[in-house]
């Protein structure tokens, strides 16, 4: 697994190098928004570890034009910030973040982050997994969605990894209603760290992605006082 780090300060860069070298993954480091927009490009990795406070763009912003272009992969990203306050760690996340890490961290909760990410793409145990509803395809072994509305072709549907995985969730079982803590415990696991509203935020974008009208949804319905439900009908 390829790892970028975008870190300003030297001395920690260099930490995180060399703790997760020591585990096996390969590394790569840059110092500043511009440069790790440009290594995402090139480089490809499989997750980012981004500072909040950069030079040039801070990590908010990369972390939201990495989202909104992704690319072949949909990288995880790992934000690093030395502000506590939980204002900034639901902003973080709310940006497309995966995971929050507040400095000063150990090298083992590093590590510790850093698999819990990678774990979520094994979450389905390697199985090939496909969900269909009328108006929907889901291929989780893939990692592929597409939409498809009245007698118009199939489109693929661009969606961040959260964005995928929350697809994902509502498509296994048309009909379900889900509280924020159930689509945390799918989307995020034991390893979620902020505000439970996140998951509001993660469902307008997805609406915005797959909704002919967000304003007025026809699929992701919210369940006042309770959720969320997907309507659509399954197919076999």
């Amino acid at each position: 697994m390829d790892i970028l780090i975008v870190e300003d300060e030297a001395e920690i860069a260099k930490l995180i190098q060399l703790t997760l070298e020591r585990e096996g993954f390969t590394c790569y480091s840059c110092r500043d928004g511009l440069a790790a927009l440009q290594a995402f490009q090139t480089q490809q990795p499989d997750v980012i570890i981004l500072d909040l406070m950069l030079p040039g763009l801070d990590g908010l912003e990369v972390c939201a034009r990495i989202r909104q272009k992704p690319g072949p992969k949909d990288p995880y990203i790992l934000m690093l910030t030395a502000k506590g306050e939980e204002i900034d760690r639901v902003i973080g996340l709310s940006t497309g973040a995966d995971d929050y890490l507040v400095k000063p961290f150990s090298p083992t909760e590093l590590v510790a982050r850093v698999r819990a990410l990678l774990r979520r793409s094994l979450r389905h145990g390697g199985q090939s997994l496909v969900y269909r509803t009328q108006h929907f395809t889901v291929d989780v072994d893939q990692h592929t969605a597409s939409r498809q509305l009245d007698s118009e072709e199939s489109e693929p549907l661009d969606l961040t990894t959260l964005e995928f995985n929350l697809l994902a969730t509502f498509t296994s079982q048309p009909g379900r209603v889900w509280n924020r803590t159930q689509l945390i415990d799918k989307l995020w696991g034991n390893d979620f760290f902020g505000d439970e509203r996140v998951v509001d935020t993660h469902v307008a974008r997805l609406r915005k992605k797959i909704e002919p009208d967000p304003s007025n949804p026809t699929f992701v319905k919210t369940v006042i006082g309770v959720g969320y439900k997907f309507e659509d009908n399954p197919v076999d």
